[in-house]
């Protein structure tokens, strides 16, 4: 059987000498690891310490008062329309100077979107046919808003007497089955009490539940005693 040579290599080491070898260890004889985690330790602290400048240069220079009223213009209408005194509110709560707000405002009112006339027609449209609100509930709300008054007007003027007496019945009509079992006099006062807190006339109101009332079955001598100016 012949025996393997084991030939050393360069240095006169033979196959087991790396064994005896300490392995990774650095020219001056410190280990490896250690070398690595010192430098794992400098590239984390370089890196900190750049990201803090880097932080610091993304920042930029404190932005202006106009800037920053654009900002909070811009947030609020992407949630939803808003008229020019409710943006001139938000500005004024957010510490913004009056001038720099009234300047932006003007401005967004020039390209259209601060809109207070568009803002109350679709007001109107959409709390009359959602909510039921007539016409004096409906200006309540939008003088409120800040709307002017001749711009609210404007608004209303798509709603006439005929539609609203329209609304307010079949307010009265859904409101009906939930009266039932009630005397006379209670059930009145409660449709008529819905009518009036959404902005209803008290004489609209009442000749509205008596015509519901009486075309339902009650008596019509007795709706003329109980609502006898309705």
């Amino acid at each position: 059987m012949t025996r393997r040579t084991e030939w050393p290599d360069d240095h006169g080491h033979g196959p087991g000498a790396g064994v005896g070898h300490d392995e990774g260890r650095d020219d001056d004889g410190r280990g490896g690891s250690g070398s690595a985690a010192g430098g794992a330790e400098n590239r984390r602290k370089r890196k900190d310490g750049g990201g803090s400048s880097s932080s610091r240069a993304e920042a930029g220079p404190p932005r202006t008062p106009e800037e920053q009223a654009r900002a909070i213009c811009l947030r609020l209408l992407t949630g939803s329309a808003r008229t020019r005194k409710q943006l001139g509110d938000a500005l004024r709560e957010r510490g913004i100077p009056e001038d720099a707000a009234q300047e932006v405002l003007s401005r967004f009112e020039e390209v259209g979107l601060i809109d207070d006339a568009k803002f109350a027609d679709a007001w109107v449209e959409s709390r009359h046919h959602s909510r039921g609100l007539a016409r004096r509930a409906l200006a309540r709300e939008l003088r409120t808003k800040g709307v002017a008054p001749s711009t609210v007007d404007e608004a209303l003027g798509q709603l006439d007497s005929e539609q609203e007496e329209r609304t307010a019945r079949e307010l009265v009509d859904r409101k009906l089955r939930a009266t039932r079992g009630l005397d006379r006099e209670k059930r009145i006062r409660r449709l008529a009490g819905m009518l009036a807190r959404k902005g209803y006339s008290e004489g609209l109101a009442l000749r509205v539940v008596r015509q519901a009332l009486e075309e339902e079955g009650e008596d019509p001598e007795l709706m003329e005693y109980h609502l006898p100016e309705a």
